[in-house]
């Protein structure tokens, strides 16, 4: 692969490379926009095939948080990071630690969090080495698991597309397939139960599946079979590219939201064929802002209503997104990409006139400059 090819696709600004042998720790940072504050995103960890896909995920996904935090209206960039490894067995304290001291390195210009594949507890020993960090233990001044904020916005978006559908949000007695098991996934659940949804889930660890479904009444679907289900609305909360040539075609349904990041696997292609299609796409940054929204507030001094009550603000982005598409007969993902670029723009122009003072000036300039 070419790597700076790779890298100026999407006009990023940096990408760091992060190894230490003794503690078995091979990692990227993507950096992808700092023009609204500095770049926040979790570190994932996964099993990558190779080094190429681990490099085109993280530039993936930290593009994806620029246009997150522009879309939610935050005053942050976009980054992420990845670490290669399993993290069913190859977590270490060291491994945390040695990642921390190359996050501090940075000195403000990445924030990081959990992610896939991470948890609080790894953030806590990450933080041991920088205060670049958030999404910690409450107990430590923290936010704790961002899963509930990232579920939360999931529902009230999703009720959103409902009322674009039908003219009322009422997700009682509609059918909702869930693609996942995790965190995110199982407060999803939570509210499209207490609404009276009718529940589908599935995902690759069965038991999981099975263990949401003990708490909440549904139906288990294999992993192969969720895109085939009769349902009115998808709600994919696993892995990207999910949404590509092999499992459009498959689709029943009429609403596409859910957690996941990077659910189209060619965003125009496929963004432009579910709209052929009468499919309605809650764009995957816009809709999962929650989580974001949520280590957003702890930067600035948390509180959980506040930063709930801004989750929920959520099915407005995305009337306000469905609204600009069916106006300029264009597909969700562009209205969002649309929005989320006007407002860099804008707010770019304004920090090139006052150029003398700190790029990252505001509040979060203040902690983190």
């Amino acid at each position: 692969m070419a790597v700076f090819d790779e890298i100026s696709k999407k006009d990023h600004e940096q990408v760091i490379f992060c190894y230490n042998k003794e503690a078995n720790l091979r990692a990227i940072i993507g950096i992808h926009n700092t023009t609204l504050g500095p770049a926040l995103g979790g570190t994932r960890m996964w099993m990558y095939a190779s080094e190429n896909d681990a490099l085109v995920d993280v530039l993936r996904l930290s593009r994806g948080m620029t246009y997150k935090a522009a879309v939610a209206g935050l005053n942050l960039g976009g980054g992420k990071a990845v670490i290669i490894g399993d993290p069913h067995k190859d977590k270490t304290e060291s491994m945390f630690r040695a990642f921390g001291r190359f996050v501090d390195g940075l000195a403000g210009r990445y924030i990081t969090a959990e992610d896939v594949g991470t948890s609080v507890e790894d953030m806590e020993f990450v933080r041991m080495e920088t205060k670049y960090v958030t999404g910690i233990d409450k107990a430590l001044g923290g936010s704790g698991d961002p899963s509930p904020f990232t579920a939360y916005g999931v529902y009230v978006g999703m009720k959103a597309c409902m009322k674009e559908l039908t003219g009322s949000d009422s997700l009682v007695g509609k059918k909702v397939a869930v693609q996942g098991a995790g965190h995110v996934a199982k407060y999803v659940c939570e509210h499209l139960a207490k609404e009276g949804a009718k529940i589908y889930v599935t995902d690759i660890y069965e038991d999981k599946a099975k263990a949401i479904l003990s708490e909440y009444k549904g139906e288990f679907v294999h992993p192969d079979k969720i895109y085939d289900v009769d349902a009115d609305v998808f709600c994919p909360c696993a892995l990207g590219a999910i949404i590509n040539d092999e499992t459009i075609p498959r689709m029943k349904f009429k609403i596409i939201a859910g957690g996941a990041n990077n659910q189209l696997a060619d965003e125009n292609k496929h963004g432009r064929i579910l709209m052929e299609k009468g499919i309605i796409y809650a764009p995957d940054y816009a809709i999962n802002a929650g989580g974001l929204i949520n280590v957003a507030n702890e930067l600035e001094g948390y509180h959980p209503e506040r930063a709930m009550k801004q989750a929920g603000q959520i099915y407005d982005t995305i009337r306000t997104i469905l609204s600009i598409a069916k106006e300029h007969k264009i597909p969700t993902h562009e209205a969002s990409n649309k929005l989320a670029e006007d407002r860099i723009k804008t707010i770019g122009k304004i920090r090139q006139i006052y150029s003398g003072e700190s790029k990252f000036s505001g509040r979060l300039g203040e902690i983190y400059k």
